[in-house]
């Protein structure tokens, strides 16, 4: 398991595999995300968070998982075309992956080991949001029924 986030590589809904280095000195806010969930309509406020506070250095780091109730059934070109034509994402979205069980994505079982949550480490539902300090460390995990715009405060104070 990584030491350190930065030891991570992902890849693109593009297949293009990048190492999270990239965003060494951003404040990260890593979510798994699904199209056909009730909490869809938060892409719109990561979106907000992401246009209003990119110069100040958020970042915003989508994960598509179709691991709760097969919310997520589309392919890379599916799931692209409905976070811009639906929601207007801009920020950076990644493949399709697991965030629970053995064959969950490094970046999540860092998140996981350092960040449990209420009832523990494994995540519990589609939107789980994970906020990364400059440093790489996590920082804060919020529920999937948190809305965006709750954290919102706790951004602005870490820029």
């Amino acid at each position: 398991m990584a030491q350190n986030i930065y030891d991570i590589k992902a890849a693109t809904l593009k297949g293009e595999e990048i190492s999270l280095e990239q965003y060494r000195g951003k404040i990260l806010i890593i979510v798994n995300t699904a199209s056909k969930c009730g909490f869809t309509g938060q892409y719109a406020g990561l979106e907000e968070l992401y246009r209003k506070y990119r110069e100040d250095g958020i970042e915003v780091l989508g994960f598509p998982c179709n691991q709760f109730g097969n919310q997520e059934p589309g392919d890379a070109t599916e799931i692209e075309q409905g976070c811009l034509i639906n929601y207007g994402v801009s920020f950076p979205m990644f493949e399709k992956i697991e965030v629970n069980g053995k064959n969950a994505h490094p970046l999540f079982q860092f998140l996981k080991k350092n960040l449990s949550g209420l009832l523990g480490s494994r995540i519990k539902w589609n939107f789980t949001k994970f906020v990364v300090g400059r440093d790489g460390r996590p920082l804060k995990r919020f529920a999937p029924a948190t809305a965006p715009e709750r954290m919102e405060s706790f951004i602005r104070n870490l820029i």
